[in-house]
């Protein structure tokens, strides 16, 4: 494994495993320059499929790859059918190995507390106020006090401008989130997507929550930002179990 990639510091069990991978590595070029591991973006298709092949030599599977459309679906990574419009996965079983891509929406890693199951989420603000993350915590089918969540790298709250109806739709759901926005010029507001995240698992009872304050706008060498470059590349956060006989990640 790439030491520049990063593993979740979390309390999880000894069988679950997690990574994210940052620009570090890879053959992409600029604008895509580094590990660039989506496939929508405009990069060269051959070099995207030489870089998940880089990945995929510390991983004991091809990643379940997901089309990432700003929604609450969750996708079983244990149904044996082809992953399509989802913006997260789940699985209970060793092997498949659930991902999301992102440059500066939030991903978000779940386990319970026994290691029986976990997921990951891509919460954009959109799919972050619709419920997704609600929505992965269900899927899990374990008590919520269970289930422990990690904030991965995503775009900071000193970077993060939204207009009114972005706070409007998140203060609408949970009146205690306007908290998490500090007012700008007219009309707009910094918004802290990390601070809404916590709020969104604590209103559904998981309060294990780590991670978090990293910034991927501010962090031009380390991470991919959409908002910052426009044209850019996507790194993964990804999360499996691993039991007995299964192949050990490197």
């Amino acid at each position: 494994m790439n030491p520049d990639w990063i593993v979740p510091d979390w309390p999880a069990s000894a069988q679950v495993r997690a990574l994210v991978t940052t620009r570090a590595g890879g053959v992409s070029t600029a604008p895509y320059a580094g590990l660039n591991l989506g496939d929508h973006v405009g990069d060269d298709p051959a070099r995207v499929a030489q870089n998940r092949t880089i990945l995929r030599a510390s991983l004991p599977a091809e990643p379940v790859w997901l089309k990432q459309v700003h929604g609450i679906a969750v996708f079983d990574a244990d149904s044996g059918i082809a992953s399509t419009e989802a913006d997260a996965s789940v699985t209970r079983q060793a092997g498949p190995v659930c991902a999301v891509l992102t440059a500066d929406c939030l991903p978000v890693l779940f386990c319970d507390r026994d290691g029986s199951v976990v997921a990951a989420a891509h919460a954009g603000w959109r799919g972050l106020v619709g419920g997704v993350l609600e929505a992965t915590a269900a899927a899990m089918q374990v008590p919520a006090d269970s289930v422990m969540a990690w904030l991965g790298p995503a775009i900071g709250a000193q970077a993060f401008e939204v207009g009114d109806e972005v706070r409007e739709a998140f203060v609408a759901v949970q009146p205690e989130a306007s908290a998490a926005f500090v007012a700008q010029r007219r009309g707009k507001w910094l918004a802290d997507i990390y601070a809404l995240a916590r709020l969104r698992l604590q209103r559904i009872g998981v309060t294990r929550i780590y991670g978090g304050g990293a910034c991927t706008y501010s962090e031009p060498v380390r991470f991919y930002s959409y908002r910052r470059d426009g044209a850019t590349g996507r790194m993964a956060s990804l999360i499996w179990l691993q039991r007995d006989g299964t192949k050990p990640a490197r």
